[in-house]
């Protein structure tokens, strides 16, 4: 795995095994998953969706403690998965990095909790499957407009985005983190310690 810009940001770039009767490799290995992040993958939840081309979903993130990380690979045609550092006093907070995923390359993007999430769908059918740390609650879960030039994210050009209505509605950046939404870098790196130490829960 393969740190991003972003700290708390990997990309998997996997060795692929085709032969005639497709292709085989492996998206997940606990061994070097720990070896770059720390700490190991808490599984709570898995999800699939499938979008049709422009379909843009997020910036979506979950309160901190616990969070949500997320580990996502894209199994049918492609996305454009973006990683948002929306941690309030972090180096990065405000910046963004894109990673392609599709069914060529078979890459996979993991995203500690407190990183803001968000993906286009650059394909018809295009399906992410996702496994999420913690699972969904709606109390707890939060989103951040996807088109806020304050991020700064390079959408495809040619293609209309289509967010949905809760996406549509979403804030700002800046009046999330006026609104007091958004976590904190000392609380994100206070938790990854507890993660890394075996004290999260």
């Amino acid at each position: 795995m393969r740190p991003l810009g972003i700290e708390g940001a990997w990309v998997l770039e996997p060795k692929i095994f085709p032969d005639d009767r497709g292709s085989f490799h492996e998206w997940y290995r606990g061994a070097e998953f720990h070896e770059a992040t720390g700490y190991d993958l808490s599984l709570a939840q898995a999800n699939c969706s499938v979008s049709r081309r422009g379909v843009l979903r997020g910036v979506h993130f979950a309160d901190v403690p616990p969070g949500q990380a997320k580990y996502v690979t894209c199994v049918r045609g492609a996305v454009l998965d973006v990683v948002i550092d929306i941690r309030v006093g972090s180096p990065t907070y405000g910046k963004s990095e894109a990673v392609r995923l599709d069914d060529d390359t078979r890459h996979a993007v993991f995203l500690a909790e407190g990183l803001g999430h968000s993906f286009m769908a650059l394909t018809d059918d295009a399906t992410v499957v996702y496994l999420c740390s913690e699972g969904y609650a709606p109390g707890r879960e939060h989103g951040i407009h996807p088109l806020d030039p304050a991020l700064g994210i390079e959408w495809p050009e040619g293609i209309t985005p289509l967010l949905s209505p809760k996406d549509q509605q979403a804030p700002t950046l800046a009046e999330a983190e006026r609104q007091g939404l958004l976590p904190s870098y000392e609380a994100c790196l206070a938790y990854y310690e507890e993660l890394r130490s075996g004290q999260g829960t």
